[in-house]
């Protein structure tokens, strides 16, 4: 059985801080379409190991998430 042509790449978001991130490729998808239900079958050939809490974002071959930006350490301390 081959292997699927890859149609996105998964991510999955990395803490570098309790404020910040990255995300950080952990391999590529291929969505193909469910006939019968509407639903589609994603398969991942890879998975991150340790902290991962099970969010994966999938984008389109060729394009990369802007990483977030860095949330304030306390409401408000960004208000100047």
């Amino acid at each position: 059985m081959s292997k699927p042509h890859a149609t996105h790449i998964a991510y999955v978001l990395k803490k570098e801080s309790r404020n910040s991130g990255r995300w950080m490729e952990i391999g590529t998808a291929n969505i193909k379409p469910d006939g019968t239900s509407g639903g589609h079958h994603i398969n991942l050939d890879r998975l991150p190991l340790g902290g991962f809490g099970g969010h994966i974002l999938l984008q389109p071959v060729g394009s990369r998430p802007a990483d977030p930006m860095p949330e304030p350490d306390r409401p408000g301390e960004d208000e100047h």
